[in-house]
């Protein structure tokens, strides 16, 4: 990272972060800035909400004090500056292991924690989002191994693919051939590495890609399941285009969806010939399977 990347974040009871969370989930959700939600004291209920702002820290800066001032005056609202600092790292090293299902997403210290029959899925901190803790994650995990069981596609795609978990456990559960992509070069390089840890780099491609626009993307198509883990406005944007790049009978896997958010979302792609199969509720969050 640059001495210029910060995050901006409010310290608070689990209900005012709460709220801070939703709001800027919506407030940024077209400017694809990060915003997480963490538990800081158990015993205090005492969460953080913070943003990650993607260069434009004075507007981030200017909307979220707004927000603290008429809705939390009694809080202060902190910045925070990386210098060089792996964030995610030191993130990674208070977080448990997640299992949905038969995964089981950790990090390199707690290999151990994978059960018998469990799948294991090792993911390196990285400058990259999606180590399975955030609620959109661990819901694609769950609804991803119901949609290989029953549907067994051979050519998936993964948009917005961040640190590749999501590509890397299809690959574990499955003979398909995944791309992977994310418009982020920093979180590709994340993903590969993470791809070669596992061990599936044979059957999983990571590319720098905005949308569908990459050769490699093309190349691929007719995806039998694509999944995209990233923000409600991106994703009802792109409903025509996946119905352009989906196979006859094909799925789709959305999440990034605020529970407010999912009748929209659903809406936009019932438009372009889908049904709407099953929803997972998780932390506040949808994930999606629709199907042509």
């Amino acid at each position: 990272m640059t001495e210029e990347d910060c995050r901006f974040y409010l310290t608070a009871t689990r209900a005012v972060a709460r709220a801070a969370y939703d709001w800027a989930g919506q407030f940024f959700e077209d400017d694809g800035y990060a915003v997480v939600l963490q538990e800081i004291d158990e015993d205090r209920d005492i969460f953080e909400t913070s943003v990650y702002p993607l260069g434009d820290s004075e507007r981030v800066a200017d909307a979220f004090r707004a927000w603290v001032a008429e809705n939390a005056p009694a809080e202060e609202l902190r910045r925070e500056v990386f210098h060089d600092v792996d964030w995610v790292e030191k993130s990674l090293e208070g977080l448990k292991p997640v299992q949905a299902k038969r995964i089981t997403v950790h990090g390199r210290h707690d290999r151990a924690a994978v059960g018998l029959g469990q799948i294991g899925i090792e993911i390196e901190a990285g400058q990259a989002f999606g180590t399975g803790h955030h609620g959109t994650t661990a819901g694609c995990l769950i609804l991803l191994q119901d949609i290989l069981k029953a549907e067994r596609p051979q050519t998936i795609l993964d948009l917005g693919t961040g640190s590749a978990v999501l590509a890397i456990a299809a690959a574990r559960l499955s003979p398909a051939h995944v791309i992977a992509t994310d418009i982020d070069a920093v979180a590709v390089e994340v993903a590969r590495h993470n791809v070669r840890l596992n061990g599936v780099h044979d059957r999983v491609r990571c590319w720098t890609a905005t949308g569908f626009g990459h050769t490699a993307i093309r190349v691929g198509e007719p995806y039998d399941l694509i999944v995209a883990n990233i923000l409600a406005g991106p994703l009802r944007r792109l409903a025509p285009e996946m119905a352009r790049h989906l196979a006859a009978n094909g799925s789709v896997l959305l999440s990034g969806i605020l529970d407010e958010q999912r009748r929209s979302v659903i809406a936009a792609y019932t438009g372009q010939g889908f049904r709407h199969v099953r929803t997972i509720h998780r932390e506040g969050w949808s994930t999606l399977h629709l199907r042509r």
